[in-house]
């Protein structure tokens, strides 16, 4: 337990920062999710969308410092390599 005020405050932060990184992080499975599903199912249009929004999450979450930025830069790499690689079949 936290014995000084500094402590205590730093608890609570901690606290609040990992509930919103918890959600950020949520957030962007559900939409690289929905990219694979878009993905597998066929549909290019929505699979394109579902990529840009995915992309533009996961670069908001590496500049809030939920994710590393190399972290974020793989997956981005990776979901653009799986668009490319479904475009040409």
């Amino acid at each position: 337990m936290a014995r000084h005020k500094s402590a205590e405050k730093r608890a609570r932060q901690s606290i609040k920062r990992a509930a919103r990184n918890a959600g950020i992080e949520h957030k962007v499975k559900h939409l690289v999710r929905s990219f694979r599903e878009a993905l597998t199912e066929g549909d290019r249009d929505k699979a394109q969308k579902a990529l840009g929004v995915a992309t533009r999450e996961l670069q908001k979450a590496a500049s809030a410092g939920v994710l590393h930025a190399r972290n974020a830069s793989r997956r981005v790499s990776r979901l653009v390599i799986a668009y490319n690689g479904a475009a040409a079949k």
